[in-house]
C-alpha cells in the first residue's frame, strides 16, 4: 500500500505534487497528530523569542513543507536520478566537487535531501550512511528506492563506517546527515539552540583522519512546485584545539546558521532534543 502510494505522487508534476503535499501539511497543522506535537515542541525550545502568532505561523509552514516532503518522496524515489537532476533549477558551488582531496557532504535534514543524493551521485560514486528502519518491509524498501546506479547506502554500525573509510580511499563521495539522534550512550554533547543535545560523532572523526573537505549541501525547496536549488558550500568543522567536542560544536553551529535561513524547510518533526526535553 505505502509502495502504490508513493508511485502515484511519482506520475505527477512536481506542481501538482507540492500542491498536495501542502494541502497535507494544513491537515496536518488543524489536527492532533504526533507531527504537530514534536513540532511545536521544537520550534519552542529554539526560537523562543517569537511570541505565539511567530511560533503558530512557524509551525504552520513547518508542516505544510513536511506534508510536501512525503509527497515529493515517491516523485524523487519512483523516478530516475537524471529525473531528480533536470528539477534542480540552480545549482551553486559545483566547482567545489573538483579537488584532489577526499569529499565529505555534510546534508542536514534540511529542504529536501533524497535530492542531494541523487543528484550528487551524478558527479561521482557516492556512499551514503543511513539509519536502518525498524520494520524489516520499510526498510528493504527504502533501500530498493535509493541504491541505485552510483548510490550506495550503508548502515550505521562498524561495518557502515569501515565501508565510509574504504569509499574515501576510492575517491568516491561521502554523505553523512550528521543531525539523527545517535542514541543516549553514543556520541559527545554540544550546543545546538542553546540546548547541550546528543550528537554524531563520526564526520568530524572522518574528516579529520582523512584531511577530507567538508562541503555543507542542502537543496532548497522552492515555492508552488518550480523546483529545487542545490547548493554546494565549503565548510570548517574543525576546531584549532583538535579536541572531538569542539569539532561537534563547530558542526552544530554550522547546521543552526543553515537552519535559521530557512527554518521552516529544517526538519521539526524529530525529536531531535531527546533526552534533553520530554515529547
Amino acid at each position: 500500500m505505502i509502495k502504490f502510494v508513493f508511485k502515484f505522487f511519482a506520475l505527477m508534476p512536481l506542481r501538482l505534487n507540492h500542491f498536495i503535499g501542502k494541502g497535507m501539511g494544513r491537515l496536518l497543522y488543524l489536527t492532533n497528530n504526533r507531527s504537530k506535537s514534536v513540532v511545536s515542541k521544537n520550534i519552542d525550545i529554539c526560537f523562543p523569542d517569537l511570541d505565539e502568532r511567530q511560533q503558530q505561523d512557524l509551525i504552520k509552514k513547518s508542516l505544510i513543507e513536511t506534508g510536501k516532503s512525503l509527497s515529493e518522496s515517491g516523485f524523487i524515489w519512483f523516478n530516475s536520478f537524471e529525473h531528480s537532476a533536470r528539477h534542480v533549477v540552480k545549482i551553486k558551488g559545483e566547482q567545489h566537487f573538483k579537488t584532489e582531496q577526499s569529499i565529505i557532504l555534510l546534508a542536514p535534514h534540511f529542504g529536501c535531501w533524497e535530492v542531494v543524493l541523487r543528484v550528487a551521485s551524478l558527479y561521482r560514486t557516492t556512499t551514503c550512511m543511513y539509519k536502518e528502519l525498524s520494520n524489516k518491509k520499510q526498510n528493504a524498501l527504502l533501500l530498493s528506492v535509493r541504491e541505485q546506479q552510483n548510490l550506495f547506502m550503508v548502515t550505521a554500525n562498524n561495518k557502515g563506517v569501515l565501508k565510509l573509510q574504504r569509499a574515501l580511499k576510492n575517491d568516491q563521495l561521502v554523505i553523512i546527515l550528521p543531525d539523527q539522534y545517535p542514541g543516549e550512550e553514543k556520541g559527545v554533547l554540544a550546543p545546538f539552540f542553546g540546548q547541550n543535545i546528543r550528537t554524531m560523532t563520526l564526520l568530524v572523526k572522518l574528516a579529520r583522519k582523512n584531511n577530507a573537505k567538508v562541503l555543507l549541501t542542502w537543496a532548497t525547496r522552492l515555492d508552488k512546485g518550480r523546483g529545487y536549488e542545490l547548493n554546494i558550500e565549503p565548510v570548517d568543522v574543525l576546531s584549532k584545539s583538535g579536541v572531538l567536542a569542539e569539532d561537534v560544536a563547530k558542526m552544530n553551529q554550522v547546521i543552526e546558521n543553515l537552519v535559521k535561513t530557512k527554518p521552516e524547510q529544517y526538519l521539526w518533526n524529530y525529536k531531535r532534543f531527546k533526552g534533553v526535553t520530554k515529547y
